[in-house]
């Protein structure tokens, strides 16, 4: 492992910035937190530029190459591992469902594991927080699972650009607690409220933008999002009598549509 573990680069774009950190570092995209410091401008004529500028802190323990693995023994298979920067717990409230359903004495087990791999996770960044387990309320179809709420000062680190560091700290102890409990964990990572929040902004995003869909009768188009701020989207306006939802386009370029009913259909 390498002993550098926190590093700034500049490049002429965040994911080029990104990319030259992570091969610096000799890890894995995933074990480690984006804080970018800097967005790349475009001076007058090229004069006065800036380049992008991003701040990358290993947060868990790079995988060895490949071809210095053991050979790994018979098991019973794993859940797939999702490729996306977004790819934690929320990764499996798509659009059409939500996660296997636990026992009360797993859900018990998975607070405990969590709280104590997030603990140490924060220790290791040095970052004075509290982690407080809660479980969530969750709604018609959706799995029980719990949310470690991290509370402290100065916690915005922890979020990042668009939730984006949050996501990978919720991945990476999910990932470890998964293995500790040799099944899926399911727990869900919150800072100070803010996914809570962001759910409330999504509801209203969604009930104004179907407003405009249907007073203007054309396709309304949302940025594109993680599978489980989609979710949020679908889930709001799964009974709206005027609109119907999608989603549309590949990878991290995929995001909601809210399309009119036809006049016929309502």
């Amino acid at each position: 492992m390498t002993q550098q573990t926190t590093i700034e680069i500049s490049a002429p774009d965040v994911e080029s910035a990104i990319e030259q950190g992570v091969a610096k570092l000799g890890v894995l995209r995933e074990h480690v937190m984006v804080e970018v410091l800097e967005e790349p401008t475009k001076g007058l004529l090229g004069l006065g530029s800036k380049l992008a500028r991003v701040k990358l802190t290993v947060i868990g323990v790079p995988t060895p190459p490949i071809n210095e693995l053991p050979p790994a023994p018979p098991k019973p298979a794993a859940p797939k591992r999702p490729s996306r920067p977004y790819a934690d717990l929320d990764e499996d409230y798509e659009e059409d469902g939500g996660v296997p359903q636990v026992s009360s004495a797993e859900m018990i087990e998975d607070a405990r594991i969590g709280a104590d791999v997030l603990r140490n996770l924060l220790d290791h960044m040095r970052i004075q927080a509290s982690v407080t387990p809660k479980q969530s309320e969750t709604s018609e179809g959706e799995a029980e699972h719990w949310i470690l709420e991290i509370t402290g000062q100065d916690l915005g680190l922890l979020i990042g650009r668009r939730g984006e560091t949050l996501a990978s700290l919720q991945y990476i102890t999910r990932l470890i607690a998964s293995r500790e409990l040799g099944r899926r964990a399911n727990i869900v990572i919150d800072v100070e409220g803010y996914k809570a929040r962001r759910e409330t902004m999504l509801k209203r995003l969604a009930k104004r933008m179907a407003d405009q869909a249907v007073q203007r009768g054309r396709t309304v188009t949302l940025e594109p999002m993680p599978p489980h701020e989609r979710r949020i989207i679908h889930m709001t306006l799964r009974d709206h009598a005027g609109v119907t939802t999608e989603s549309v386009g590949e990878g991290d370029r995929r995001k909601v549509t809210i399309v009119p009913r036809r006049r016929s259909d309502r």
